[in-house]
């Protein structure tokens, strides 16, 4: 039978000397002795029934389940920090939290969100870049932005994202204004993960039989972006995430029809956070800032 834990006590000192990989540093730290942080964790391995390090005479080192383990304390210990930070600072109305992937809040947030903290100085936007699914139960997140694909009727629905072929005018050649589909042969093709979105837009625009350079895959949007305004080659992004670089001309978009892509991104709001006033001016500062976009997006 599995033992109830009765006490966290050497909780904190275990994800201390699980960070170091020593009790001496993490005594350091906790401003503790050696002994002391020993004694603590001696004390939790007995309380769990298991070893959670292997002492070697220089080093210590996790064990398999003291793994594990140190990667929940991890996580738990920074959400309660979190948590405890949120309520010293006092207000939580004038605290948003929110989450969202790094394309997303690299490429479409960051160079936006001055705009709304000029409209609402009074409101702290704490953002969390991060692809995995944010957990809107825990009070860590008030807000998130996600990526799905699109069902009709959707009323969560924020935008729908549409793929677009960029490039930086540094690849065109002399006395060229644009890069044409006819002379996609000649540039590398950048895409993400596979190339069923590149194959589909030479489909979609009666150009599929060619000599393409599939040259470079990526594993998110923003990357791929990045690679482009170096002028590493023509690559099949979002249009979200490339719109500030195509709004500034440091991107070219490719006149061509987008394939299909019925992808597009969601608000996503903690249950007991959806009647404050905070989600509802960042919910309205968002579909404004998409209704710029989109404009943006029929001008080009």
């Amino acid at each position: 039978m599995s033992k109830p834990l009765r006490s966290l006590s050497g909780l904190l000192d275990f994800d201390c000397a699980a960070r170091w990989g020593s009790f001496k540093l993490a005594a350091q730290e906790l401003h503790k002795t050696p002994a002391a942080i020993s004694l603590q964790i001696r004390q939790l391995e007995e309380a769990l029934g298991f070893d959670l390090f292997v002492r070697h005479p220089r080093q210590i080192t996790l064990t398999e389940k003291g793994q594990e383990l140190a990667t929940t304390v991890r996580r738990t210990l920074s959400e309660l920090q979190g948590k405890v930070a949120s309520l010293q600072d006092g207000d939580e109305e004038k605290i948003l939290r929110l989450s969202t992937t790094h394309s997303l809040a690299i490429k479409w947030l960051v160079p936006r969100i001055a705009r709304f903290t000029q409209r609402y100085p009074e409101i702290d936007i704490r953002i969390d870049s991060s692809d995995r699914i944010a957990n809107m139960e825990d009070g860590s997140t008030d807000i998130a932005l996600r990526t799905s694909v699109v069902s009709p009727g959707d009323h969560d629905l924020l935008f729908c994202d549409r793929l677009v072929a960029v490039y930086s005018p540094a690849l065109l050649r002399p006395g060229a204004s644009e890069i044409t589909l006819a002379e996609l042969e000649h540039y590398p093709l950048l895409h993400e993960f596979t190339t069923d979105t590149w194959i589909a837009l030479l489909r979609q625009n009666h150009v599929l039989h060619g000599r393409y350079n599939f040259a470079r895959s990526y594993s998110n949007f923003a990357v791929m972006v990045q690679s482009a305004l170096a002028g590493q080659g023509v690559a099949l992004v979002s249009y979200a995430i490339a719109c500030e670089d195509l709004r500034s001309g440091a991107l070219k978009m490719m006149r061509c029809e987008s394939p299909p892509y019925q992808r597009g991104y969601y608000i996503i709001i903690a249950p007991d956070k959806k009647c404050t006033s905070k989600i509802r001016h960042f919910c309205d500062w968002l579909h404004a800032e998409v209704a710029d976009m989109q404009t943006i997006c029929t001008d080009n």
